[in-house]
């Protein structure tokens, strides 16, 4: 039987994939595209504006938004922005993976655990604006999608700072290095995040005076000693990881302790809308379900992903140099090696696919729920779509529960099985991890976040 090293030096003598610092074909022409969209916007807007703001990208784009962050609330997504909001992630995919790539960003579980935390931290926001606590004056930052390019800002500045700041330490072993290191970094992160408070959240307090401060002090607090003991658990991390789970941690925490001070003391919401209840069942149907279900998917894969560590190599991921075509060409002589014999039980214990399951599952019970028990409505025409064509099923068979929300909940399962399964079987090259990372992160921003997002407002009663 061959062994791993055997393998990759026949392998290596096949034709090697592009260097790290080479564009693909694709990759150019997303750039270029880019740039070509960026340059005629830009002289659209300049040349010809009423053409192309006032009666093109305005209403389609800008006046839900205003309308989403007013006292209405909740502007319906259309086929055209969400065909734009569709394409955007799609693109920004491509372009953003060769751009970190050249840039030699980390693209490891540990990079896939921070982001997720960035994740989070969007829905705990817009759950806040759903209540209307923030400033009439800045709460369209906190609409989808400017949301979303919002906290980029934040976690771009976050990780330039971190790393410009504390890299010189990274993987040092002397306790002087370590100590200097969680210095710096919580000094830092602790500025940019009372930063982050006092423009965010202060001003909701001078607009909501009859708001109760008791668990917003102990959000203050938990929120700095979740930074610090961030930075603690973290300290043989990369500093630019290690910031980025620190911040967006204790920036969640933040959000999160305003969510039990609503339900405390609910203040005033500009619609004038009394919270009648705030249930909290749907909390374990919701959380609960997927938890034991990523739980059970962690046990399965967990002695796998073990010893693919010991191994030195990343589930999925193909030894350096290797390409996808020489990979596939060479399968019976793979079959021997470590990443084809421990990758799938692997990546089921992964934290991409973990959340992506979670997050999945969490958007479809949290949509059937809020539909069919407690009369939200659906924004998003296919999601809509979907849901009405599973309440004529209703009609048909005689169901009068419900509005059909049930049919979500079961695409959204079936999505999610084909994605892990996908996932489990795919291969990549090492020029590819940051395209993997990053189309994990563009699942979790239209799955867990939403799905978060509704299980916030269903709880709250906003």
């Amino acid at each position: 039987m061959s062994n791993a090293a055997e393998i990759e030096k026949t392998l290596s003598l096949s034709e090697p994939c592009l260097p790290n610092n080479v564009f693909s074909q694709m990759e150019k022409i997303a750039l270029w595209t880019v740039a070509s969209f960026a340059l005629l916007l830009t002289l659209g807007l300049i040349f010809a504006n009423d053409k192309v703001w006032i009666d093109g990208l305005k209403p389609i784009i800008w006046e839900p938004i205003v309308k989403d962050a007013g006292v209405a609330g909740d502007a319906g997504y259309s086929p055209q922005n969400t065909a734009i909001y569709a394409f955007t992630i799609l693109l920004a995919v491509v372009v953003l993976q060769a751009v970190f790539r050249k840039m030699n960003l980390p693209a490891d579980d540990k990079m896939m655990i921070a982001l997720i935390s960035w994740v989070f931290l969007a829905p705990v926001l817009r759950v806040l604006e759903d209540s209307d606590f923030f400033s009439s004056k800045i709460d369209w930052l906190l609409i989808s999608p400017i949301i979303h390019f919002h906290l980029a800002l934040w976690l771009v500045i976050i990780a330039f700072m971190s790393h410009r700041l504390a890299s010189k330490w990274d993987f040092s072993e002397s306790d002087k290095d370590v100590e200097k290191s969680r210095t710096m970094l919580f000094i830092t992160l602790g500025m940019m995040l009372f930063l982050h408070w006092a423009i965010l959240y202060r001003p909701g307090y001078i607009e909501h005076q009859e708001i109760g401060l008791i668990w917003i002090l102990l959000g203050l607090t938990a929120s700095f000693i979740v930074l610090f003991m961030v930075l603690v658990w973290t300290w043989k991390w990369p500093s630019i990881t290690r910031g980025m789970l620190a911040f967006g941690s204790s920036a969640s925490v933040l959000g999160f302790f305003h969510w039990l001070q609503f339900m405390a003391t609910p203040w005033q919401q500009e619609s004038g809308r009394i919270v009648e209840s705030q249930p909290l069942w749907p909390l374990f149907v919701v959380l609960g379900i997927p938890g034991i279900i990523c739980w059970l998917m962690y046990r399965y894969g967990i002695d796998d992903a073990r010893h693919m560590k010991l191994t030195k190599y990343q589930p999925g991921v193909l030894p350096d140099g290797i390409s996808v075509k020489t990979w596939d060409d060479a399968a019976k002589t793979v079959a021997e090696h470590p990443i084809e014999q421990l990758s799938r039980k692997a990546l089921l214990a992964n934290p991409m696919v973990l959340a992506m399951v979670f997050g999945q599952l969490c958007d479809g019970f949290a949509t059937m729920i809020g539909i069919d028990f407690f009369g939200y409505g659906e924004k998003h025409p296919v999601s809509n779509a979907v849901i009405l064509f599973g309440g004529d099923i209703n009609d048909k068979i005689g169901i009068s529960w419900g509005e059909g929300a049930w049919l979500f909940a079961l695409i959204k399962a079936a999505l999610v099985a084909t994605i892990v399964w996908l996932f489990i079987e795919m291969r990549v090259e090492k020029r590819q991890v940051h395209m993997r990372i990053l189309i994990v992160l563009a699942v979790l921003i239209v799955g867990l976040a939403p799905g978060l997002r509704d299980i916030g407002r269903l709880t709250l009663d906003v």
